[in-house]
């Protein structure tokens, strides 16, 4: 099969042949029919989460099982599911406490991988799915199946960018209606943190970037207010918007300690910071202690949205097939294997809100 490879940080892929070995007991080998492109495999590919080399990146995926390894009674050959990379054991303590975006399990994935090439040498799967390839092997838990008529490039998106963004307002932060939300950094998962704080009822609902072009995305997305914080101070501009007494919650999409800073620097006395977007390893966001004691402000961690695959998936699908959740309007454009280097290019400049690897 064949699968964009990085075999150095910052390279270019390399597209070529390689071996996917079959699947073992409770894991799924999926062909894939679509994978975003995510800000955290630009992470992954310039070695900031971790020396993972050679490897192939990719976990926001869609497709169609292939093979199931023994023990496998969930899915059969032929489904059609979402792939992500949340695997859960369903035993430990997070799984059993309904959290199972947590799982603490010690994955063979993490340490394993069934892709080989021509030499016979390991070749990663990056975040345990290595997903910017034909085909991939995962463990059971983190695939779902789907309907026949979901389209394949809008289900890849649930497995990440739409549970991410609109999991840590729904199902970490838990917006109540009418609270004050600002979500800064607008890409594919800023807007779905924007459409979830709509669909919740928050107002104001305040889009902060540096990019007219997306904060026009988020007004489409349920928007009701953007700042472009390239111009002007940000800070006081969303205090102003908020009566002078800064937000009740503020998502941090981005993986910038300096918009973390500013993101905090927004909330009110008892608001809530919630820290979305993934960071360099070596960053460090440091606030004085007196500033959490004093306002009583929070600041929490949102995980993959604290989504629960097998019972939020089916939830935002509903929603979807209603109208009510945008997917088809998050894809800028589609692209073939052999292009993903172009499509990384794109994201990197910051033209697209989410580009998608297309399959054969």
């Amino acid at each position: 099969m064949k699968a964009a490879v990085c075999y150095e940080a910052g390279k270019p892929l390399v597209i070529e042949d390689i071996i996917v070995d079959p699947p073992k007991a409770g894991e799924v080998k999926v062909r894939l029919a679509a994978t975003g492109v995510c800000h955290s495999d630009i992470h992954a590919l310039h070695g900031d989460l971790g020396p993972r080399f050679p490897g192939v990146a990719g976990h926001e995926c869609a497709g169609y099982v292939d093979l199931v390894g023994e023990g496998v009674t969930s899915v059969k050959p032929g489904d059609p599911v979402i792939v992500s990379l949340i695997a859960s054991c369903g035993r430990c303590y997070y799984c059993s406490h309904g959290l199972p975006h947590l799982c603490d399990f010690k994955w063979p994935l993490l340490t394993e991988s069934r892709f080989r090439n021509k030499k016979g040498e390991s070749i990663k799967q990056m975040m345990k799915v290595g997903g910017m390839a034909e085909y991939t092997v995962v463990d059971q838990s983190q695939v779902v199946k789907i309907s026949p008529d979901m389209p394949m490039d809008v289900a890849a998106l649930l497995a990440c960018c739409v549970i991410t963004g609109f999991g840590s307002v729904v199902w970490r932060a838990r917006v109540e209606a009418l609270s004050s939300v600002v979500v800064m950094g607008t890409g594919g998962v800023g807007l779905n943190a924007v459409q979830g704080a709509a669909l919740s009822g928050a107002y104001p609902v305040i889009a902060v970037d540096i990019l007219d072009s997306k904060l026009k995305a988020a007004k489409d997305f349920g928007a009701t207010h953007t700042v472009n914080a390239a111009r002007g101070d940000a800070i006081e501009e969303v205090k102003t918007l908020t009566s002078g007494l800064g937000a009740n919650y503020a998502f941090i999409t981005v993986g910038s300690t300096a918009a973390m800073k500013q993101g905090y620097q927004m909330t009110r006395k008892r608001g809530t910071l919630v820290l979305v977007g993934l960071s360099a390893p070596n960053d460090l966001f440091a606030v004085h202690p007196n500033e959490i004691e004093l306002n009583e402000r929070v600041v929490i961690g949102a995980f993959m949205g604290s989504t629960n695959l097998q019972k939020n998936i089916p939830q935002l699908i509903a929603l979807y097939k209603e109208g009510k959740l945008k997917l088809n309007e998050l894809i800028t454009k589609r692209y073939s294997l052999e292009q993903i280097n172009e499509a990384i290019a794109s994201v990197e400049r910051g033209e697209a809100l989410r580009n998608v690897i297309m399959f054969k």
